[in-house]
């Protein structure tokens, strides 16, 4: 029996499927142990201030799962335009936050630069899934 191809409104879901698992665990990463994600990431030792910074962003990556579980429950047209704005709204934020100092591993710039990418991507395909 011949697969079918998957189409490109298929992809996003399952794309949106694997944003709720990887939200999910940044998030819960974040509030738990800030350092060891932030060295995930590629990031220096941080200060205190930097740590309470980065953890202060577990909720709101909390929030980002729980507004993709929402879209692939109901798919529903605003769920999609919610998700794409969503995404919207993170293009730079990665970009900016590359220009720290304090990320030396090599390659860890780039991925920053490569989730500000991928964070249009979504949007794009997000907003094209709100307007079918």
């Amino acid at each position: 029996m011949l697969a079918r191809a998957m189409t490109l409104a298929e992809r996003l879901q399952r794309v949106n499927r694997g944003m709720i698992a990887f939200d999910l665990v940044l998030g819960t990463a974040t509030l738990a142990a800030p350092r060891a994600t932030l060295r995930a990431l590629g990031h220096d030792e941080p200060s205190p201030d930097a740590e309470y910074l980065f953890r202060r962003c577990g909720p709101i990556w909390l929030t980002y799962a729980a507004a993709h579980t929402v879209a692939a429950l109901r798919g529903r047209r605003e769920d999609w335009w919610a998700l794409a704005w969503l995404r919207g709204s993170e293009l730079a934020t990665d970009v900016v936050w590359s220009r720290s100092p304090a990320f030396r591993r090599p390659g860890a710039r780039e991925a920053l630069w490569g989730a500000g990418a991928f964070n249009l991507a979504l949007s794009a395909g997000f907003a094209a899934l709100a307007r079918r």
